[in-house]
């Protein structure tokens, strides 16, 4: 069917199934990889729905990340524009400023540099788990377990005091919400910056041996840049984390047959956290500006419209990835874009899979008979935040 026959749809995040992404993205990706959307304001754009599209236009440099490239009414009013981002939140950046800053930690987040981790999130682990065990019956697997993981290896790695888990998780889970007015957004962004500022102060002031302390020492970055760099990585390095350890394990409960392989199989441990972030893909979308005309798909993209990217879709493309709606702990999920892709890639997967791969098998080893204390049906989902998960996962054993 040729995309100028058919009309423009407005983007759904809504998942009428726990596990699944909406239904409608299916039937977009089959008419078009790449067609017209609707924003807020009733502006068009573009929706790309396929693996390849998606891909893609990830993958060329002609398509800006910056907010102040994009049309301001982007999808569900996430109007990023009204949020000032600070100095340093790359992710947000193009080239050169990204280069310079993603340049300055690369080297703190290589797979060689993430296995060295590995013992200490082991200990972490089992840690909780013990915890978990002498708490007993019945627990919530987010506040327990899910969250208190990567929110203490983040701190650790970045230097940052996880006694003031509270204050940052607050602000994190306001900053990433939809039904969070701009002004709650925008007083939490205020106050993790400020939180973060100062320990960045204190350790220009006395270094520390940890990764903030070591950009602290570096004349390359302004205190601010520091700060930005490090909101972005605590942030992302617990939210999205925390939400794949429990939506993961809610996946696993709900799915007998792949519970029994992967606790028959533990070498299934690594492949199946990948097939855990293809097939649960919790960041909807993203997007992007075009910088000139390109082509993608057929179509042509004209210079300053915005594209929205679903992740979702992208990783249920059947011509990608045989069977791509079902759940498979055993699959080669590889080539998945849950951590995006080009030069925006997740900073930290390598960080998240380790997370991932160790948590899970060391939960369902531990705690064998482990279920939900609650029917499916009463679990609380996060439908209304950027990072899809649970708000909690009560489970018993």
């Amino acid at each position: 069917m040729n995309e100028a026959d058919l009309g423009p749809v407005t983007l759904t995040v809504a998942r009428h199934d726990t596990f699944d992404p909406p239904p409608e993205l299916a039937l977009w990706r089959q008419e078009a990889p790449l067609r017209r959307m609707t924003y807020a304001d009733g502006h068009l754009g573009w929706l790309a729905t396929s693996h390849s599209a998606v891909r893609a236009i990830l993958a060329d440099n002609r398509f800006s990340t910056r907010v102040d490239l994009q049309h301001p009414a982007l999808p569900y009013m996430i109007r990023q524009r009204a949020i000032p981002l600070p100095p340093g939140f790359f992710l947000r950046m193009d080239p050169p400023e990204h280069t310079r800053l993603r340049r300055l930690l690369t080297g703190q987040f290589t797979v060689r540099r993430m296995r060295q981790l590995e013992p200490r999130i082991e200990k972490i682990v089992a840690e909780r788990l013990d915890e978990m065990e002498r708490q007993g019956p019945p627990a919530d697997l987010v506040s327990a377990f899910a969250l208190p993981i990567p929110s203490l290896v983040i701190c650790e790695l970045l230097g940052v005091p996880y006694a003031d888990h509270d204050r940052f998780q607050h602000d994190s889970a306001v900053i990433v919400s939809r039904e969070e007015s701009e002004q709650n957004k925008i007083e939490a962004l205020a106050d993790l910056f400020s939180f973060l500022h100062e320990l960045v102060l204190s350790k220009r002031a006395k270094p520390t041996d940890d990764l903030l302390g070591g950009l602290a020492e570096s004349d390359e970055l302004t205190d601010e840049e520091i700060t930005g760099i490090a909101l972005l990585l605590l942030v992302a390095g617990h939210e999205t984390t925390a939400n794949m350890i429990a939506l993961g394990t809610y996946a696993l409960l709900c799915n007998p047959p792949q519970l029994a392989a992967l606790r028959a199989d533990p070498s299934l441990a690594a492949g199946a956290a990948e097939e855990l972030l293809r097939y649960l893909t919790i960041v909807d979308f993203t997007t992007r500006g075009a910088l000139e005309d390109v082509e993608i798909e057929g179509q042509t993209i004209r210079a300053g419209e915005t594209v929205t990217l679903s992740l979702p879709a992208a990783n249920r493309d059947p011509e990608r990835f045989e069977e791509a709606d079902g759940f498979d702990v055993a699959r080669q999920a590889g080539g998945h874009l849950s951590f995006g892709h080009g030069i925006h890639q997740c900073l930290g997967q390598q960080l998240a899979r380790n997370e991932m791969r160790i948590a899970i098998p060391a939960l369902l080893e531990r705690l064998p008979g482990l279920r939900l204390a609650v029917p499916e049906e009463e679990v609380p989902m996060r439908s209304a935040m950027a990072i899809y998960g649970v708000h909690r996962l009560p489970v018993t054993w």
